[in-house]
């Protein structure tokens, strides 16, 4: 029936392309061939890392080559691999046995994200706390009297605590919660801390009552923690055109998208999984990659060379665009300009309207682009960053073009399908942009302009800000400064690009959600202190919101 429906919708849409030229309904046909293919069930959504990526990128490489373009990723192919740090996992190894009963990992006990790996066997007793052996402690305590207290960090009350019992002997600390108060305490696979002295575990209620119900009993403990990296790997696909030029024009789409909301990045409010498909978001943008490709290996165009990246990992934190930049297989120097697709599908008939970003990163653009349009109802925006991946090449001092038809009620929820894409929509923004690569093609190479600077997210909750782009791909502690906005507070006080910042105020953090988390703490007029790592410095800067 699903394919039925398709049929029929497919039928509707390629009703009014009956009038289009022959060489638009070839690209027509090719929106919908590429899109229908994306965003398939079966590729379940292509998160990055898992087979509906490599669908998606051995389809578009294929894509590529049929096109005529060169492998420009690793080692000749057209794959570029980037490896995607999700934080922490407990291996299987991990145990922790009690008088010969092997607790079930998870559902009686958990190792904390910061226990440091340790093996080791003893005989405590929870009431003797001698020196050279596992100590117990009970939270009760301490969350009763914190009960009240909204201040109270109950991690960091435990990091204390493992640090004073090694410090007076112990060689593990087994922790339990006798309490109605609820602790809320789980494995936190994210969370960035630094390693305590020795291993630290939690067991549940069940398990205290079951097994540590007698105090002054000598137990049979045997434990291991044993934690890694938790890691998987995603693919950018990179072609290239090679015309002999000194410059290169970079093109650009993401083509990961939610899976099945794994990563917690769902607008979606149901409980059932289901396949985020990302037909705009951002098949809508590959595909407009993949017909552009084709279009300017035929074209002569020949004053640039053109490099076409289809970026994964983009949903993430635009971790592929980033790693390209940092890890580019071509000299960036002579990167002329770039130009990013995203959610280019979805064009209102009866508006037209049409976003391009970055319109403010050279002064060539205001020469060469024009509100006024036959078509388009186009609305620019200045800035060269945004949530999407042309602000990885913006911070490389590139200008950058960032096309975009609007968002949607379809925008990170399973219902962003191949059957709304306006295909015949789609064609005229590709239209446009092949418009824009040819009236640049004699003007030489773009100055860059530094523009103002907006959030990744589009949208923004908090009162005040500190005026950093936060590196999303930061694996250490804290977060990571990629980039300072002019004239903001981070500026003004001296905060740099690559600094570490690790606190503000008396709020710790040690990655950009526990950021957030802190930022949402402050109102504009509070002054407050920000502690900063610059290197191996430890940096502090009074500041005011």
């Amino acid at each position: 029936m699903k394919h039925l429906v398709w049929l029929v919708l497919l039928s509707a849409q390629l009703a009014p392309a009956q009038k289009l030229k022959k060489a638009d309904k070839a690209i027509v046909a090719g929106l919908q061939a590429h899109i229908g293919y994306l965003a398939d069930d079966k590729l379940e959504g292509r998160r990055t890392g898992t087979n509906g990526e490599k669908l998606a990128y051995e389809y578009i490489s294929g894509e590529f080559a049929k096109n005529g373009l060169q492998a420009k990723g690793d080692n000749g192919t057209y794959m570029q691999e980037f490896e995607v740090n999700e934080g922490k996992q407990v291996n299987p190894s991990t145990h922790l046995i009690i008088n010969g009963f092997d607790l079930d990992l998870d559902k009686e006990y958990f190792p904390f994200i910061f226990s440091p790996n340790a093996s080791l066997e003893a005989a405590p007793s929870i009431a003797l706390r001698e020196s050279g052996t596992v100590w117990f402690w009970d939270l009760k305590d301490k969350l009763e009297e914190n009960k009240n207290n909204p201040h109270f960090d109950l991690t960091d009350a435990i990091k204390t605590k493992v640090n004073d019992v090694a410090g007076k002997g112990a060689t593990g600390l087994i922790i339990y919660n006798t309490s109605t108060i609820k602790d809320e305490l789980k494995f936190e696979p994210k969370a960035k801390s630094e390693l305590v002295k020795i291993p630290v575990l939690y067991v549940t209620q069940n398990i205290k009552k079951k097994y540590l119900y007698d105090e002054t009993a000598t137990l049979d403990i045997k434990l291991k923690v044993d934690i890694s990296d938790k890691k998987r790997m995603g693919h950018n696909v990179v072609g290239y055109i090679d015309n002999g030029a000194s410059t290169t024009v970079i093109l650009g789409a993401h083509y990961d998208h939610l899976g099945y909301g794994e990563d917690h990045n769902s607008l979606y409010a149901g409980t059932t999984p289901q396949i985020h498909n990302g037909a705009d978001d951002n098949a809508s943008g590959t595909a407009a990659l993949i017909e552009l490709s084709k279009l300017l290996k035929a074209s002569k165009f020949k004053n640039n060379n053109y490099l076409f990246v289809s970026f994964s990992g983009e949903e993430l934190g635009l971790f592929g665009s980033k790693y390209f930049t940092e890890h580019p297989t071509v000299d960036l120097g002579n990167a002329n300009y770039m130009i990013n697709m995203d959610m280019v599908g979805r064009l209102n008939d009866s508006t037209h309207g049409l976003s391009i970003g970055g319109y403010g990163t050279s002064p060539m653009w205001g020469q060469l682009l024009t509100e006024k349009d036959k078509f388009f109802t186009i609305k620019f925006d200045s800035s060269g960053t945004g949530p999407s991946d042309h602000t990885s090449f913006y911070r490389k001092d590139i200008p950058v073009l960032f096309f975009f038809t609007g968002t949607h009620s379809d925008y990170h929820k399973p219902t962003d399908d191949a059957d709304k894409i306006n295909y015949t929509g789609e064609l005229q923004v590709i239209k446009y942009v092949y418009n824009v690569i040819d009236v640049a093609n004699k003007k030489g190479k773009f100055a860059f302009t530094k523009t103002r600077e907006v959030a990744m997210s589009g949208k923004s909750s908090f009162k005040v800000s500190l005026g950093i782009m936060p590196d999303y791909t930061f694996s250490g502690g804290g977060v990571r400064v990629d980039g300072v906005s002019e004239g903001k507070t981070a500026q003004k006080v001296g905060i740099k690009t690559g600094d570490v910042i690790v606190q503000l105020g008396d709020h710790k953090f040690s990655d950009v959600q526990t950021y957030m988390e802190a930022l949402s703490k402050f109102n504009k007029g509070d002054a407050t202190k920000v502690k900063v790592m610059r290197g191996k410095e430890e940096l502090v800067f009074d500041i005011v919101f």
